[in-house]
Order: structure tokens, then sequence, then C-alpha cells
């Protein structure tokens, strides 16, 4: 049965992916975006596309007066976890009352379920591997943010009877990730400083770790929550479960991209080391639907798509509120 959906973030990386598999389940997706982050050729044909911003609380309103959605797939935010310390007023604007606003119109036009894309951000550091369970401590203003809006919608369903699925992703790559980024997504950063025949760039050693996460592991299951409603009102990592250093990911992008390994290593930034999750519980409730998607096979893939679309420009973060302890490199395109 047709459900009447909103995919907040619908032009960015997750969003447009998770756009597609709702369509093919043949749902009316409306998708909103401010375009801060994403492009509007990524917004899928079908989805009936508004631009806009989750911070306009009267557009929110309209949105919902205007389509009664069943279900909201919350995914818009500004996912930088290392610039959220120096862009505090930013995350917190976008990523928690942006948030707040969809929730009270929710709650107001009685939506059967919120989907809310969080972080592992969330758990912070020396909790490996990271588990549903483990009590949050986040290490920053962007985990901070996330994890106050999972609880906001607990206190919603307990308050209000809002159901949600909460998503903590990690580290999640693939086509249509914005490259041009030079804050977040690492292996868009290397593919696009490969094709600008520039040298990988990694803030310390690189023997940090994370366990990147090819997008068809990650945005078919979040399409597919709101229809298994036995996953309501939990929580679930996911994303794939084998650990990479950064040095180790810098050779496979390489590899990929048919590029000789150059590596230039930066000053380290102020990070959690070592990020990985478990995702068992993911595996009980969506396992049909996980392929397991190998690093290699996953950058492979990417590789083809991002030779074809080319190397992009980004720009530097224009709206730095903190420069105190800002990572030399940052600070230095601030300066260029």
């Amino acid at each position: 049965m047709s459900s009447r959906i909103l995919v907040t973030g619908a032009a960015g990386f997750i969003g447009s992916h998770v756009c597609r598999h709702l369509l093919k389940a043949n749902h009316r997706v409306v998708g909103l975006d401010d375009l801060s982050g994403g492009f509007r050729d990524y917004v899928p044909e079908g989805v009936h596309f508004v631009e806009g911003s989750v911070t306009d609380a009267t557009l929110v309103k309209k949105l919902f007066a205007e389509n009664h959605f069943d279900y909201v797939f919350h995914l818009a935010a500004y996912a930088a976890e290392g610039l959220s310390h120096f862009i505090k007023h930013f995350n917190y604007t976008n990523n928690l009352l942006g948030s707040v606003n969809l929730i009270n119109a929710s709650i107001n036009h009685s939506v059967k379920c919120f989907v809310f894309t969080s972080s592992i951000a969330v758990y912070g550091k020396n909790q490996l591997p990271m588990t549903e369970d483990a009590v949050p401590q986040p290490e920053d203003p962007y985990g901070i943010a996330k994890y106050a809006v999972e609880l906001d919608l607990k206190e919603a369903h307990e308050m209000f009877g809002l159901n949600y699925v909460v998503f903590r992703p990690h580290n999640v790559y693939g086509e249509f990730q914005n490259i041009g980024d030079r804050y977040r997504n690492v292996i868009g950063i290397f593919m696009n400083q490969i094709m600008q025949g520039q040298p990988m760039t990694i803030f310390g050693d690189g023997e940090q770790t994370r366990a990147f996460s090819y997008i068809d592991d990650v945005a078919p299951v979040i399409a597919a929550s709101s229809e298994r409603p036995k996953s309501y009102n939990q929580i679930f990592n996911v994303g794939a479960d084998k650990p990479y250093s950064v040095n180790e990911l810098a050779n496979v992008v390489a590899k990929a991209m048919g590029a000789k390994s150059q590596i230039k290593h930066l000053e380290a930034r102020n990070e959690v080391v070592h990020a990985y999750s478990a995702h068992e519980k993911a595996r009980q409730y969506f396992g049909d639907l996980i392929k397991g998607v190998s690093l290699e096979e996953g950058v492979a893939k990417m590789a083809v798509w991002a030779k074809k679309a080319g190397a992009r420009q980004g720009k530097p973060f224009e709206g730095i509120e903190i420069r105190k302890n800002l990572p030399p490199s940052w600070a230095a395109l601030l300066a260029g």
C-alpha cells in the first residue's frame, strides 16, 4: 500500500538513496532539502522536491498540513563531527532545533513513525565494539545534537505516542556522495584529491580506525524500517563490521582510482581514534537486506561513479564561529 512520506535531506547522499528505495516500494515521496550539502540533480525522478530548510518552522508546518504524511524519514543534517566543535550554533540550529520542528509537526499530525538517522558519534570513545545498549558519551557537538534528538524522540513516544526508529550509521560512502566537501567523507575527499593530482591528506599518523560502510548496506535498511513495526521504538547500528586504518583505506582508494598511493600527513586533530560498532541487532531485524559489501568492492563501485562525475571544487566553510584550536589545514583554507 502506498504511503505518503517526507524525506529530509533528499538531495543529499544517504537521503537520495533512501528516496530511490521508497519509490521502488511505490510510496509517494516529498523531498525537502536546502541544497547546502546536496545537489538538485541527485533527487530521483518521481520525488516531489521542495527546496527549503528543516529550520524553517513555518515551511515545515505548511508541508505537513498540505501532505498529511504517514511517515517521516529525517536525514537532513550537517554531519561533520570534527568541524562541529567550531560551529556550535550552526550545528545545534540545524541538527537539533531543525529536528524539533519535524518532531513537533509529526506529533501534531499523527505521523505513524519517525525514522531518524543518528550516528555512532553518540557513543564517544572507549566503547568498542559500540553496541546499542552502551551509554552514549558523545565527544563533539555533532554527537551531542544527535543524542539529544534520540532522547527527544523517546520522550515524544512516551508522552504523545509518536513511534520512532533510530539508526546509527557510520562512515557511509558510495555513489552520489559530495566529494567536494573538504571537512567530511574521507573516501570522497581522497578520490577528489586524486582526480586533482593532489596527495591524499591524513590527520595524524593514519592509524585511527573506522568501519567504512557502503551505501547499499545502509539505505535499504533505513527505507524498509517504516514497514517493519517490530523495529519501532528501537535503536539500530547499521553499517560495516570490519574496521580499517585510514592508511589502509588510502591504499584501497588509490588502487580503485588507478593511482599511486601518495599520502601527506597533517597535524593530528581532536577526534575519537577508534570507532566501529556491532550489528547483530540490525541483522535480526533487517538481515535479508544486508549484503555485507566489502571495502574493496564498494570503493571500486564508487570510483567508477566518481571518475564519471569528475572532481568538485569544494568551498571552505564560511561560518566558522570559533577559530581557537582550529586544525592548521582548515585555518589555511580560510586564509586562502
